[in-house]
């Protein structure tokens, strides 16, 4: 039995390799094509079959957490990148150009990297973030194995609520993990400056603060580039004027993250979209801009205090995400297959040592 379990994960992790292999194949033909294309239209169109390749590519795989995170490195970031790329903008642009190895990291990798408009990182918040890195990390993830480990032992006996609230947990911890990683192993390798993946979102005190500067800054920082402030330069000086632009914006950003969610949970379910996931990004959007109106209206002296705002906030995304954003997940029983795989490899790395 459980040498049955190894040949599948051998089977899955070279299945991974080559899925990988692809998607280097296909950005270096990405990098050594823009040197004789120019920018703009004309290299969308040459870069076209990549991102159709990139939008199918982790159906290949058949393990749940591979796929989800393929689909979001590829899928989404990678393929947001290169549209990006086709303009000389984001972070695959230089001047001069970033060479080969700069550009598979940047482009692979969920790296933010800094752009020629931003100052480098004081040594203080560099310092901050090294500790991060290097002390924090690694405790969350000594806490996500606990967690998951905890969920694997005892599901059965918890509450559907206390279960939806882990899940959350692991989701944070995970994307820290998996991001902090990648941006060790690219300041290791390149040099590359560190960046923080999330800013503690549990700290937040409001939906603005929680979805513009504490949760997943490399998505934030992304859908900020080629949604929000492509809809709201264009709408800037129309009848809408600057401010209801602002608020196009934002609604478009969070409709495009909705969209791309469900992407990504085919690729992981591979049942036809419900688009309750979008419903939950384009709730949460509308109660972006709510929360924006009425601190606009009421001003700082009608803020609640942080003690109060936070918890609310918090509780607000966990029910939202209770309501809308697992059930798909839980439906297909991708849950159970992801705690499957994990007791899979447990036993596997035990049988080795």
């Amino acid at each position: 039995m459980l040498a049955t379990k190894c040949k599948e994960l051998e089977g899955e992790i070279k299945s991974l390799i080559k899925v990988w292999f692809s998607v280097i194949a296909s950005l270096c033909y990405c990098y050594f094509i823009s040197s004789n294309i120019p920018k703009g239209k004309l290299r969308l169109l040459s870069l076209s079959p990549v991102l159709c390749l990139f939008t199918f590519l982790p159906l290949q795989l058949s393990y749940v957490l591979p796929t989800g995170i393929t689909a979001l490195f590829i899928t989404w970031l990678t393929s947001f990148k290169l549209i990006l790329f086709t303009f000389d903008l984001g972070p695959l642009s230089s001047n001069p150009p970033k060479s080969l190895p700069f550009f598979l990291s940047y482009a692979c990798l969920p790296l933010r990297g800094i752009t020629q408009n931003q100052k480098q990182p004081y040594p203080s918040n560099q310092t901050h973030q090294k500790l991060h890195h290097f002390i924090v990390l690694p405790i969350k993830a000594l806490l996500f194995g606990v967690l998951l480990i905890g969920l694997n032992n005892h599901k059965q006996k918890l509450d559907h609520r206390v279960i939806v609230g882990l899940y959350c947990s692991l989701v944070y911890l995970l994307l820290d993990i998996l991001v902090g990683l990648c941006n060790i192993v690219a300041n290791a390798a390149l040099g590359i400056e560190l960046e923080l993946p999330s800013n503690e979102p549990y700290l937040c005190t409001s939906l603005q603060e929680f979805w513009g500067r504490r949760w997943n800054l490399t998505v934030t920082n992304l859908l900020r580039r080629t949604v929000y402030t492509p809809v709201r330069t264009a709408l800037y000086k129309t009848v809408l004027g600057p401010q209801w632009a602002a608020v196009a914006g934002v609604m478009a950003s969070f409709l495009v993250s909705g969209i791309m969610h469900e992407l990504l949970f085919y690729h992981v379910t591979r049942a036809a979209p419900t688009w309750e996931v979008t419903c939950f990004f384009v709730l949460h959007g509308v109660c972006v801009v709510l929360e924006f109106c009425v601190m606009r209206w009421l001003g700082r002296k009608g803020m609640l205090h942080w003690a109060i705002s936070g918890p609310i906030t918090v509780a607000f995304v966990v029910a939202t995400a209770a309501w809308l954003f697992f059930p798909p997940l839980l439906r297909d029983g991708a849950d159970e297959r992801a705690l499957k795989e994990f007791r899979n490899l447990l036993d596997c790395i035990m049988e080795i040592f």
